[in-house]
């Protein structure tokens, strides 16, 4: 935190998706550990957790609240936003699926509402026409509180310039998603960077092996110092830059073996520190 200006200063987040999984009440959390305490530890061995529920059904402002007031000062959610939203065949339709998300109490978090994840059906092709009218309907604030969109895109359609163009136009970020299931691009269209990890493997003690950790903690760093990884897949060639601004970084431990998934980011983490 920038304490002369009272604004954050550019951060590189690590984390999961949830908080609550049956295994990792072996490997994660203390034995007889409490579940409704898991958050709580959860956000002390961590810096961010990616909300899934709310992709699922909607959530009340008392339990955003509750969130906030469980974690650290300085911890940080993203949410996944309401798929009535973003699973539809006209996505120019989804005004008041995306209104009724972003007024449903969200903005309890406050300062620690970090970006808002708009997840798209693997089947939905690129439509530049109604993906844009959809990205016009994601507003810049609620309730005071500013937003930050990102746009988790899982047809092969996307990797194309037209599309980076479109959201570098209104400023909304892209996800990277290091999986072979999945498109993977590493194109930055917005002012941030959110990655999400999907390559974690049951048998690795830590999920992933040292080169793979030593391999993203260098992305992770090169992105928060305002560049770009030359070493990942992309739609257009990396640009070259002489100078820089810092800017935030969220990465998750979200796919492969989940198991591993906190293991994972507390490894990725040291490494950061």
């Amino acid at each position: 935190m920038d304490k002369a200006k009272g604004v954050a200063s550019p951060s590189i987040r690590v984390g999961i998706g949830g908080w609550s999984f049956e295994p990792w009440r072996n490997n994660f959390y203390p034995a007889a550990w409490p579940h409704r305490r898991e958050l709580e530890y959860a956000s002390l061995q961590l810096s961010a957790i990616e909300i899934n529920s709310t992709y699922y059904s909607s959530q009340k402002p008392a339990t955003f609240a509750k969130w906030r007031d469980a974690t650290p000062e300085d911890f940080m959610f993203s949410l996944k936003a309401s798929r009535v939203a973003t699973n539809r065949r006209v996505l120019a339709e989804a005004g008041e699926s995306v209104q009724r998300f972003v007024s449903s109490g969200i903005t309890e978090l406050a300062h620690k509402l970090g970006p808002i994840v708009w997840q798209f059906a693997p089947t939905k092709r690129f439509d530049p026409v109604d993906f844009e009218a959809f990205v016009k309907l994601l507003p810049a604030q609620a309730g005071g509180v500013a937003l930050r969109h990102v746009l988790d895109v899982r047809h092969e359609s996307f990797k194309c310039a037209e599309y980076l163009t479109l959201a570098r136009r209104h400023h909304t970020a892209t996800v990277f998603t290091d999986s072979d299931v999945h498109p993977a691009f590493a194109d930055l269209t917005g002012s941030f960077v959110y990655a999400r990890m999907m390559r974690t493997e049951a048998a690795l003690p830590e999920g992933c092996t040292p080169q793979a950790f030593d391999q993203l903690g260098a992305c992770a760093q090169r992105w928060h110092a305002g560049f770009e990884p030359a070493c990942l897949p992309r739609v257009e060639a990396a640009p070259v830059l002489s100078t820089a601004r810092p800017r935030d970084v969220f990465m998750f431990f979200i796919g492969g073996a989940k198991e591993k998934a906190p293991i994972a980011a507390q490894a990725l983490l040291r490494r950061l520190r």
